[in-house]
């Protein structure tokens, strides 16, 4: 099942994977879901809930969290007034599975996609976060290390600050759920062309989309080696999802293929019960 919020886009999907037919008897589907609408979370909750109840598609046994925006210079808002970046990338993935949690059917698994970024100790690519009060994260106000940001910065630390959420946000649910389920948060690394940077000033989007995709051997080199095509990472996040060795494995973070450490700050407990907290109170959920 793809949870989407361009219909078009997600048409093209199911056919492609349809067209593919590696699994006999099986089709994939899409049903409308826009993150940045916690009534479209709901609503879509609700509905794939109902197609389960009724046995019209298979029980659900894993749920991946990829959504993600970077909101470029403009600080955005979504229809219920939360900064766009905390409102989609965490608190829209938060209500989405604790919605869900109640029908995922043992062995499952979670799995919520971060980034690398989230992390200060890699130098390279955008300003580090800059936590702050999750109540304060959620009006799009950062942290003191933020105070001289210019719009470009403020948008990629929003965007870095949100996906240390999704870090903390992954520990916490990893020690809430039911045995046989997991929880891990996977980085995807960089992967120029993807459209991340759709809302970015014209001239970085024309570089993100036409000139990055074509030096990757450079970026590995002289960026980070965490630099992947969408079908490596792809491949990647599958396994993460599938791989009988992974079974039992939760509470982690894999950068690619390779279980590692997150930052220093994502294992800081007080933050993410905090973060979680908040979270239940802003979606109504507690």
């Amino acid at each position: 099942m793809l949870a989407c919020r361009d219909a078009k886009r997600a048409q093209a999907a199911v056919e492609r994977l349809n067209g593919l037919g590696r699994s006999p008897g099986r089709r994939a589907e899409a049903m409308s879901l826009d993150l940045a609408s916690l009534a479209s979370v709901r609503a879509f909750a609700t509905a794939l809930i109902a197609k389960v109840s009724a046995s019209s598609i298979p029980v659900l046994h894993g749920l991946v969290c990829n959504a993600g925006v970077q909101t470029g210079t403009k600080r955005t808002f979504t229809v219920d007034g939360f900064e766009s970046s905390f409102g989609v990338n965490h608190l829209g993935h938060f209500l989405l599975v604790t919605k869900l949690l109640p029908i995922l059917a043992s062995p499952a698994r979670v799995t919520v996609v971060a980034s690398g970024t989230h992390d200060p100790a890699q130098k390279a690519g955008p300003p580090p976060p800059a936590w702050n009060e999750p109540a304060a994260l959620f009006r799009g106000e950062l942290g003191a290390g933020a105070a001289k940001d210019g719009p470009f910065a403020l948008g990629q630390r929003l965007y870095t600050t949100s996906e240390l959420a999704n870090v903390y946000f992954t520990y916490a649910l990893a020690r809430r759920v039911a045995t046989g389920v997991t929880a891990n948060a996977f980085d995807p690394g960089l992967m120029p062309g993807t459209g991340l940077l759709r809302n970015a000033a014209p001239p970085l989007r024309f570089v993100a989309k036409h000139v990055l995709p074509h030096v990757k051997p450079l970026l590995r080199r002289f960026l980070t080696p965490n630099v992947h095509t969408v079908e490596e990472s792809g491949a990647a996040l599958a396994r993460l999802m599938t791989d009988p060795l992974l079974g039992s494995t939760s509470g982690k973070y894999f950068e690619g293929q390779k279980e590692i450490r997150s930052s220093t700050g994502s294992y800081d407990t007080d933050r993410a019960e905090e973060l979680w907290k908040v979270s239940e109170v802003l979606t109504e959920t507690e």
